[in-house]
């Protein structure tokens, strides 16, 4: 993918993950350095508290990386996470949820990648590596 991905190639990655969809993920940017990305605030995506749900952070940081790590396998693979790791900071009370995810280690097998997500302010609200796997094509 190019620097100049355009916005109607952006939203058509997302549409191939109807579950990031479902949670409102827009795509800023893909390359195979860096995907960003960002999903808003909105009451159904939170907690009793009012914030965020880990489980929304978490699933933008899994959608983020795996494309991540699309753009980066060899010609007819395939990947699938095989492992994450979360670490949590703060909560997002409103506003907007910022995410970048970038390749740690592209590999013959594996590629892991850092997504760091960050509130409106740019405070850190997680960090998630995962491993994917690289899988050959059918």
């Amino acid at each position: 993918m190019s620097d100049d991905t355009t916005t109607e190639q952006l939203r058509a990655m997302v549409a191939m993950m109807p579950f990031a969809e479902r949670l409102g993920l827009e795509l800023h940017g893909a390359t195979p350095d860096e995907v960003t990305g960002t999903v808003a605030w909105a009451p159904e995506l939170c907690t009793t508290a009012g914030l965020l749900h880990g489980g929304v952070v978490m699933a933008t940081a899994d959608s983020l990386g795996a494309l991540c790590a699309f753009l980066n396998l060899p010609a007819g693979a395939t990947t699938s996470t095989i492992e994450s790791k979360t670490n949590f900071f703060r909560g997002v009370r409103e506003g907007t949820l910022h995410s970048t995810s970038r390749p740690l280690h592209v590999g013959r097998t594996t590629i892991v990648v850092q997504t760091d997500l960050t509130d409106d302010r740019g405070k850190r609200v997680a960090q998630v590596t995962q491993t994917q796997a690289v899988l050959p094509g059918a």
